[in-house]
């Protein structure tokens, strides 16, 4: 529940526009209340979540070190909201980052078995959207146009939840407004990484699974794009199948040749060794992160401009071949529909 709201105005210093900061709370009725809270929070959809770090010390990342002290006292909320909105201020180095209203908010949570985490948000608003304002006029009436917060989507937040405090707290971050710097908010303000859970490890497992037979299985065997076809469609299917993922089992049941096996493990461990992450080989499957990845899983084979074949099934009822006519897919069905 929406407890607390201060807004400050925040404007892009590059652009020698000002920071202007509220005094005091906002204290919105109970409909406006209502309203505010599902602006805010229908946009946090998925169930990715992250944690704050620093290169130095955690307690020198200034948003988790004045969400700490809200968590800790809130009457600290207005000092610590303006420290907040200085700091988004003094990180502004591109000129395209829009001004914009910047909301903290403060919401107690609900209690579960015994359990209550409240949780901090800070929220931006950026792009303005046109609309009509009708009022009467003598005997009729007119309509004047007008600019202002459109309620259909939130361009920039985060929600910061009171639990995981020694690792940087868990944190829910969107931003559908990156209008030319896709740092600004997940890296320069805010300065947080995706936090080591079972969305993690079910997202990154998809991702190199994905890379290794898109790119590096071609280059070491001969493989067809139906071949890539089916291996990538039956990782989505062990994925929605499965509730746990354990990598032996995936390895033998997926890829299934001793060789590929061994290639894919090379390639993992290069990637993680790249990418400067551990990826687990045993944890619960994230439904959420399966369907989020799934979609860039399309199993296509793209012939010249004329044709796309589609492959959702069974890998033998493609065959390949090549005439006097060139080369050619022929394809196997029961029924045409």
């Amino acid at each position: 529940m929406l407890n607390k709201v201060i807004i400050h105005k925040v404007g892009n210093k590059i652009n020698q526009e000002s920071l202007v900061l509220s005094q005091e709370e906002y204290r919105p009725d109970d409909g406006m209340k209502e309203m505010l809270e599902d602006f805010f929070l229908k946009s946090f959809k998925s169930e990715e979540q992250f944690q704050f770090y620093s290169d130095t010390y955690l307690v020198n990342n200034p948003i988790y070190s004045s969400a700490s002290e809200i968590f800790e006292d809130p009457s600290k909320f207005i000092y610590e909201s303006e420290n907040i909105a200085e700091h988004l201020y003094g990180i502004t180095e591109n000129p395209r980052v829009q001004a914009g209203e910047l909301f903290i908010c403060y919401f107690e949570g609900e209690e579960i078995a015994g359990e209550k985490i409240d949780s901090i948000g800070i929220f931006k608003t950026e792009n303005k959207a046109p609309f009509l304002k009708v009022f009467p006029e003598g005997e009729a009436f007119d309509i004047e146009k007008d600019y202002g917060i459109s309620l259909t989507k939130l361009d920039k937040g985060c929600i910061i939840y009171n639990s995981f405090k020694e690792s940087g707290f868990a944190v829910s971050v969107i931003d559908n407004n990156k209008n030319g710097d896709m740092y600004y908010w997940f890296e320069d303000f805010l300065k947080v990484k995706q936090r080591d859970n079972e969305y993690f490890h079910t997202q990154e497992t998809l991702s190199v699974y994905k890379e290794f037979i898109t790119k590096q299985l071609p280059q070491e065997f001969e493989t067809t794009k139906a071949d890539q076809a089916e291996f990538l469609n039956k990782s989505i299917e062990f994925f929605k199948e499965k509730e746990q993922f354990d990598y032996d089992e995936f390895t033998k049941e997926v890829l299934q040749d001793e060789n590929v096996i061994e290639s894919f493990s090379n390639f993992k461990s290069d990637y993680e060794q790249e990418m400067q992450v551990s990826i687990s080989e045993d944890f619960a499957i994230n439904e959420s992160a399966v369907k989020k990845q799934s979609r860039g899983f399309k199993s296509i084979i793209k012939l010249d401009k004329n044709f796309s074949i589609y492959v959702h099934g069974d890998r033998k009822m493609i065959e390949q071949g090549s005439d006097e006519k060139g080369k050619y897919y022929r394809l196997y069905f029961d029924e045409e529909k």
